[in-house]
């Protein structure tokens, strides 16, 4: 791609590494900018540094959290502390909050167990998971993950892993298509799966 001058090749090149866009966009959003004035690309830049010096990971459930300030360890009384919904990452965790169905924790374990991507129960957060449970006043876990191979492993070796716990084990229901992901499921469906969640059968 042919550019005017080498500060906008190097904009370019820059925003292009985002996901999702390609070098025509990211000269688009480029050539945006250029016509705002000064204060709002000032802005944009100090969003940007504050998302990565102020936000973290909270080291309770491993969502993302401001300052270490989470929502999971606030003495809210609509939270109802005694349900823990597992999922792979904030996102799913979001995309249930805004479904309205659920009033729970949640645990971010970070991924899923797959082999052949070299990502085995030591590379996620199942022991502090293991953990919440063995210390809290848990009595309920919800599997919320992607119903693919790699989430159903996930689901039984986690479940094997608190099996002498005195607990309820469930799942949502399969309104989730199979090979489908928690994330881009449509808040209805979403919502009727974690209402109507199953039991979670061990011997599968």
């Amino acid at each position: 791609m042919k550019l005017p001058t080498k500060i906008i090749e190097n904009v370019v090149n820059e925003i292009s590494k985002l996901p999702g866009i390609g070098k025509k966009t990211a000269l688009r959003l480029s050539l945006f900018l250029l016509k705002k004035d000064l204060e709002f690309s000032k802005n944009i830049s100090k969003a940007i540094i504050d998302l990565k010096e102020k936000t973290t990971f909270c080291k309770v459930c491993h969502m993302i959290c401001e300052d270490d300030n989470c929502s999971c360890q606030d003495d809210n009384s609509l939270i109802n502390k005694k349900i823990l919904c597992v999922v792979e990452d904030t996102p799913d965790a979001l995309a249930i909050q805004n479904t309205n169905h659920y009033n729970g924790l949640f645990h971010v374990i970070g991924g899923l167990i797959s082999p052949i991507d070299g990502i085995g129960p030591e590379n996620l957060n199942i022991e502090s998971l293991v953990k919440r449970v063995d210390e809290g006043e848990i009595n309920e876990i919800i599997f919320a993950l992607s119903p693919t191979l790699d989430g159903d492993t996930t689901s039984f070796y986690i479940s094997k892993k608190l099996s002498k716990y005195n607990l309820k084990i469930t799942t949502i229901s399969r309104g989730i298509p199979i090979g489908g992901e928690i994330e881009y499921a449509d808040e209805i469906t979403l919502g009727k799966s974690i209402s109507s969640r199953i039991n979670y059968n061990l011997e599968q």
